[in-house]
Formats: C-alpha cells, sequence, structure tokens
C-alpha cells in the first residue's frame, strides 16, 4: 500500500537469488518479461550494472503513447541488493528503487521499495499498482518461463 512517499511491493520466487538478479538486471531477460500490452510495453532496455553506470528502457503504452524511464545505479551487490534512480517521461520527481533479495526456503523474496514520491499520492497509487504487475510479470517468466506479447 503506498504511503505519502513510498510504495513497498514484495513475492516469493521460486528461484535462487542469482537467478532472481539476473532477471532483474539483464536486459536481454528483463527486456522479455517487463509490460503487458493492455497497460504498456518496454521495448529497449540498456544497462550499465555497475555503481554509478546508467539504465534506460524505452517503450510504448497501451495508447500508442512512447515513454521512457531510466536512471543511475546507486548500489550493485549481487545477488543481494540493487538499488537504482527511477526517472521518467510521465513523472515529475526523481525517486529510488530498493530491491532486497534474500533466500527463503525453495527460492527467494524479493522486496521492491519505491520512495520518494514527496507526498505525490496519486503517483505513489500509480507505481503501487505498478510494482504488483512487474512482480507478477517477472514471476510468471521466472516459474512458469511464459514471456510478454512483444508486440504493441
Amino acid at each position: 500500500m503506498p504511503d505519502q512517499d513510498s510504495v513497498t511491493a514484495d513475492i516469493h520466487v521460486a528461484a535462487p537469488a542469482d537467478r532472481v538478479f539476473a532477471v532483474i538486471t539483464d536486459p536481454e531477460q528483463v527486456g522479455l518479461w517487463w509490460g503487458d500490452n493492455s497497460i504498456y510495453r518496454a521495448r529497449k532496455w540498456q544497462s550499465d550494472l555497475r555503481k554509478g553506470g546508467k539504465w534506460r528502457a524505452d517503450g510504448k503504452g497501451a495508447d500508442g503513447s512512447d515513454f521512457y524511464v531510466g536512471g543511475e545505479y546507486l548500489e550493485v551487490d549481487p545477488p543481494r541488493l540493487l538499488v537504482h534512480t527511477w526517472v521518467s517521461s510521465y513523472m515529475p520527481e526523481k525517486t529510488i528503487v530498493r530491491w532486497e533479495l534474500t533466500p527463503e526456503k525453495d527460492g527467494t523474496r524479493v522486496v521492491v521499495h519505491h520512495s520518494g514520491f514527496a507526498g505525490n499520492v496519486e503517483q505513489a497509487k500509480s507505481h503501487s499498482q505498478g510494482w504488483f504487475c512487474v512482480l507478477g510479470w517477472m514471476l510468471a517468466y521466472v516459474d512458469r518461463g511464459e514471456t510478454v506479447d512483444t508486440r504493441l
């Protein structure tokens, strides 16, 4: 649930942390699962996975509008932690996304904490729903090998 400044989402993934870390950081893999043509589809991913490195995704919304999201890696500690900024074409604030991966029985607990909404409740709510979708897409990809339809 979103609060005034942040949202948190978590999920259990039936895969080891190193596999999950690769799924969320390798542009080739992220491009296979991040998006759904009924909402938006990220089409191009770039990543320089190191502290201070940049990342960027370009995509298209279901309505045909172009968007981008990107940022800078602040912490990279495979396979347990990834922290990066989040700058997008659809939101004025620069925010911070923190991925925590914790080994559990039969897999990994993935916690995403997205902060810095500065009281922008509508964006916090939107991103709360967005992270619910993102984690679901990732789970489908890791657990069942499903990929999303890349046609948009």
